[in-house]
């Protein structure tokens, strides 16, 4: 693994994905360690998908028993029961992890439910982990959303949104809450985990041009340091 800075970035290299696992999951690791010496529990935000579950594997072996509040970056408005929950996912790892939306998945009441959950631990979080899709979104920040801008805007105030892909992803057609740019970046560290060439590709256009349109250019221009974990 290499580290180093260049664009818009902190970057970290792997030679394949299970070294970028051992490498997100120790950084992680130890964000958790540092954060449960100074007040007793860890507070973080971790995305869905398949990529990062192992990482999420890795530190709750490494952290067995230690207190570790999670909540998920964003979550499709299904019943948290369903195949497609993301919090559903990291309960496995995460027992206690918070739920971003209401039970039944309904629109209006996740809204009402992340935004108070958000105002009840207003807190940074102690890391973000973001993944990137092949469009360049970001959580539930999607390029064609109606709203994009109001999850993107720094100076919005708000911590949620509710969103609605456009076109909805064929394999996740729901709509969605999001946490908004300004509220993950509020947190002592960012990391975003992005696999294969292809999205390669997407991510480096996004580091050169603060203008791609690809919300994941707005991530890495908004001024904080965000480590960038790739492998092929």
């Amino acid at each position: 693994m290499s580290g180093r800075a260049a664009m818009a970035g902190i970057e970290h290299l792997y030679p394949d994905t299970p070294a970028l696992v051992a490498g997100v999951a120790a950084a992680f690791t130890q964000a958790c360690r540092d954060a449960i010496a100074r007040r007793g529990h860890a507070w973080l935000a971790l995305a869905g998908g398949r990529t990062p579950l192992p990482v999420y594997a890795q530190l709750a072996q490494a952290l067995r028993g230690a207190r570790i509040d999670a909540v998920p970056t964003d979550e499709r408005c299904v019943p948290h029961d369903h195949p497609a929950c993301n919090l559903r996912q990291l309960r496995v790892a995460f027992p206690a992890a918070l739920p971003l939306t209401a039970a039944d998945g309904a629109i209006d009441a996740s809204l009402a439910q992340a935004r108070a959950l958000l105002a009840a631990h207003p807190a940074p979080f102690d890391a973000v982990l973001l993944g990137m899709g092949a469009d360049g979104h970001i959580a539930s920040l999607f390029p064609g959303a109606a709203n994009l801008a109001d999850g993107l805007a720094l100076d919005s105030g708000v911590d949620a949104i509710a969103t609605l892909p456009d076109p909805l992803p064929p394999e996740a057609p729901f709509a969605r809450i999001s946490l908004t740019l300004p509220r993950l970046l509020r947190a002592d560290g960012v990391h975003l985990v992005v696999t294969g060439h292809d999205k390669r590709a997407v991510l480096d256009q996004a580091r050169r041009d603060p203008h791609a349109p690809f919300p994941v250019a707005a991530l890495l221009h908004a001024g904080a340091p965000i480590h960038l974990h790739w492998s092929p």
